[in-house]
């Protein structure tokens, strides 16, 4: 049997269903939120500014004009959203994934604020224009699968997304590593906006160790934290992704090679018959 004919095939079937989905609303997809214990709710907008129009929190801070930049970036980021979103629910859908966390997709505001203000403290020199330009999770997804399915389901949904003109920008594969994080995080690039986004692939345990450890890492990556207390929190963070078992050939998942030109889906529609006349 020919692989690489096989491969195009289901990418191709994979393709129209997607677009038919799309078309059609996608139906119900199994979604399901989960969100780290000490995180907020999601805001729709960004907090008020201070006095100074500027942005301060936790000993963080940016100017009246570095702060209106980062918001100018977040209404950019929503409005990509709206065209992202469809895509990697039909991935999800066709690859049997469980979109996880989906009503958090948008990051928000004070945390993509926290993230700049600190690559700046930490980077003397660095505008936040550069730091904006890092940024690959202001619109972030969650897929996962059991272990058994784990691995099919990755090739499946990261096949599909480049498939439909998403540019890989990023993918950092961690089940291979021996202590840390483990999971998939790929970032992006949509093929109209040019919006990056963020998609983690998990199992349900390697999700449950991430919010487990959402608390330590936050601490952890505080300007303020002694040396000390970062190696301690490092470690307690080590023992729990220690106890996350690897799926079966997750270890060797790789980014997809781009294939198909069409950059969307729908657009693979044939069109409407006319309206019969009379």
């Amino acid at each position: 049997m020919n692989t690489h004919r096989t491969a195009h095939r289901l990418v191709s079937r994979a393709a129209t269903a997607a677009a038919l989905a799309t078309a059609l609303g996608l139906g119900a997809v199994h979604t399901a939120t989960a969100s780290a214990p000490s995180a907020a709710p999601f805001s729709v907008r960004p907090a008020a500014p201070g006095p100074d129009g500027g942005w301060h929190q936790n000993g963080l801070h940016l100017t009246a004009a570095e702060n209106k930049k980062v918001n100018g970036f977040v209404a950019r980021a929503r409005r990509a959203e709206r065209a992202i979103s469809p895509g990697v629910r039909a991935a999800a859908r066709i690859s049997h994934a469980e979109l996880v966390g989906f009503d958090q997709r948008l990051k928000s505001p004070d945390s993509l604020k926290r993230k700049v203000a600190t690559w700046m403290l930490e980077s003397p020199g660095q505008t936040v224009d550069a730091s904006l330009r890092k940024i690959n999770d202001a619109v972030r997804f969650t897929l996962q699968w059991p272990a058994g399915t784990y691995s099919q389901g990755v090739r499946t949904a990261a096949g599909l997304l480049s498939a439909w003109g998403n540019d890989s920008t990023r993918w950092a594969n961690t089940w291979n590593r021996p202590t840390g994080y483990k999971a998939i995080n790929s970032a992006w690039r949509a093929p109209r906006s040019g919006q990056l986004f963020e998609v983690q692939f998990h199992t349900p345990e390697s999700k449950a160790a991430q919010l487990e450890t959402h608390k330590l890492y936050e601490e952890q990556r505080l300007p303020g934290t002694p040396p000390e207390r970062v190696r301690e929190l490092q470690e307690q963070q080590d023992a729990i992704f220690a106890a996350v078992p690897v799926p079966p050939g997750a270890e060797r998942l790789t980014a997809p090679a781009r294939r198909l030109p069409s950059p969307d889906p729908a657009r693979r529609l044939p069109a409407p018959a006319p309206a019969p006349v009379g």
